[in-house]
């Protein structure tokens, strides 16, 4: 499902703005100073298209300067755009009413700072209800939602302090229970742990993914640390001077840059730590065979794939084991079963690259992949592995 879409959007800070849009041709190899010069405007974001849905978490990354936090901004209307529709499911919020776009702000969309916005004067509890309050919700429920929250964010027991009286971390985790307290179905987070130490920031990720899986939220996530991007998103946007210039997954972004700019972006990262065995493994087509199989169909199948090794599975493509193409040539057997192996290794979707090396060493059979439902949803073999290290 389809929940937030921004078409063709722009966002021109100067006067003339639409002026700008109009004649870009003229424009568009001027470096910001001479377009400032020449035009009294700054582009902030330039033509920009994407959809996020339900869900995903959507990361936009860029430098400095490019346009990221403007564009956020652009989604919930704290900055207007100068051109183009933003949708919230389906609905056209570029020109409903203050009223309308308050009412959204309010019980749809929430957003987390980089710095907080946490207010001094309240305690822990009341900074975090504070959402519910100016919706009108009664002292009691709001109390118990925020209580609900903070212990979902790991402050259960800090209720009663003030913010100054907390970590960075701490109260980064006050203000994203802040968000969550409303229950927003979105929320647009602006460089949220950029503030904090590298140790604390690389734990508050960790913890946010593991969240994630329990509130079940829609992201827009802006952050300047690919890293951090790639560690967090299920897509990333990369932004460079206002615009667009690769939107894929983390491993399309690493394994497939589309520009030399991304190509530079990430020609020293790590691929081990990124990439994933569902980015890279095949599909199981190729791989499976059924469990009442004979050995020659079996046989046939792995001439045709040019594989030494082949997993048999039940109706449900849950692995009842591995064979070898060796064993099978050379035995006497009728059914699969009769050379059947269970002596292989197994891995989830979301096993780092890193991983599957260190336990591709240790075996000459490749790796099946699994579902959370132990079903065979691909495999990793050695060629693979190798392909990838060396793209």
């Amino acid at each position: 499902m389809e929940r937030i879409r921004c078409s063709g959007v722009w966002k021109i800070f100067g006067q003339n703005g639409n002026r700008v849009i109009d004649n870009w041709d003229q424009y568009r190899d001027l470096s910001k100073t001479e377009l400032l010069k020449k035009t009294g405007c700054v582009v902030g974001v330039r033509d920009v298209s994407f959809s996020v849905t339900s869900g995903e978490i959507f990361v936009i990354m860029g430098l400095s300067g490019s346009g990221k936090s403007t564009l956020l901004r652009c989604i919930n209307r704290l900055h207007e755009p100068t051109r183009g529709r933003v949708y919230i499911d389906g609905e056209d919020i570029t020109d409903v009413s203050q009223k309308t776009l308050l009412d959204i702000r309010r019980r749809k969309i929430a957003m987390v700072f980089q710095h907080f916005a946490l207010l001094p004067h309240r305690r822990v509890i009341d900074n975090v209800a504070y959402g519910l309050e100016i919706q009108g919700v009664d002292k009691r429920t709001r109390y118990a939602r925020a209580a609900e929250v903070l212990e979902l964010v790991g402050l259960k027991g800090w209720e009663r302090q003030y913010p100054h009286e907390l970590s960075g971390g701490m109260q980064q985790r006050m203000g994203l229970a802040r968000a969550l307290a409303p229950d927003p179905e979105i929320l647009l987070m602006d460089e949220a742990f950029s503030a904090l130490d590298p140790l604390i920031r690389r734990q508050m990720q960790e913890e946010f993914v593991k969240l994630l899986k329990v509130v079940q939220k829609t992201i827009v996530f802006v952050t300047h640390d690919l890293h951090e991007a790639l560690r967090i998103a299920t897509r990333i946007a990369i932004m460079r001077a206002g615009a667009f210039e690769q939107i894929g997954t983390p491993a399309e972004i690493v394994l497939k840059p589309k520009t030399k700019y991304i190509s530079d972006f990430v020609r020293d990262l790590p691929k081990a730590q990124f990439v994933t065995a569902r980015d890279i493994m095949d599909p199981p087509s190729k791989w499976a065979v059924r469990d009442d199989q004979t050995g020659e169909q079996v046989i046939n199948k792995m001439n045709a794939e040019g594989i030494w090794h082949a997993y048999v599975v039940d109706s449900h493509r849950r692995i009842c084991g591995v064979v070898d193409y060796r064993s099978v040539i050379q035995g006497n057997g009728n059914s699969v079963l009769d050379y059947l192996s269970r002596d292989f290794p197994v891995q989830d979707q979301n096993t780092f690259l890193e991983k599957l090396i260190d336990v591709a060493a240790r075996t000459s059979v490749p790796i099946a992949v699994i579902d959370e439902n132990k079903r065979l949803v691909g495999v990793v073999s050695r060629e693979r592995l190798l392909e990838t290290l060396a793209s």
